[in-house]
């Protein structure tokens, strides 16, 4: 399986990307404060936390699907890896990566960006945020989806080499900027 026209690493603002859904770095409560949460919250409004907050807090390393808002994403995909002011463990963000690529196809999306979910806030180390979040996406796309684009939106330099350091040794593809 090629994943080189289906795995797409850039630097840029995840609130900017044109797709079916963006994934937010959420806490369990669905507390859109700092960080992603709070990018999403400001750009894409009020509605996307009324949203969250009648979902109500999920079970960490799972995921819940609200609408865009005023993104130019029709949807987010709120990827609890954490809890509200808590760090992310390896095996939150494994499971809640797994399922927001499964929600995504549930829901018949052809394209979803991620950020470097649980490095900002909740303290999870870069590298180890790319490979895990890049496995499980390969492993998403070996099977049947319809998930035809997924980016990865980094928002800093440190961050995208972090990511390109992984994808060269996974999968053998460049990376753009945006």
């Amino acid at each position: 399986m090629k994943f080189a026209n289906r795995i797409i690493i850039q630097q840029g603002d995840l609130t900017e990307i044109d797709t079916d859904a963006v994934v937010n770095a959420a806490n369990n409560d669905l507390q859109l404060g700092g960080g992603v949460a709070g990018a999403i919250r400001r750009k894409g409004g009020d509605s996307i936390q009324r949203e969250c907050n009648e979902i109500g807090s999920i079970p960490i390393g799972s995921a819940a699907v609200t609408t865009g808002g005023n993104l130019k994403a029709r949807y987010v995909i709120h990827a609890a890896s954490m809890q509200l002011g808590g760090q992310t463990t390896a095996k939150a963000l494994r499971s809640s990566t797994g399922v927001s690529l499964r929600l995504a196809a549930d829901k018949k999306f052809k394209t979803i960006a991620f950020p470097a979910v649980g490095t900002g806030i909740a303290g999870f180390p870069l590298a180890d945020c790319a490979e895990i979040m890049i496995d499980e996406t390969m492993r998403h796309l070996e099977g049947s989806t319809t998930i035809e684009k997924v980016y990865f939106v980094l928002f800093d330099r440190e961050a995208l080499n972090a990511f390109q350091r992984v994808a060269k040794q996974k999968l053998h593809v460049g990376a753009a900027r945006a």
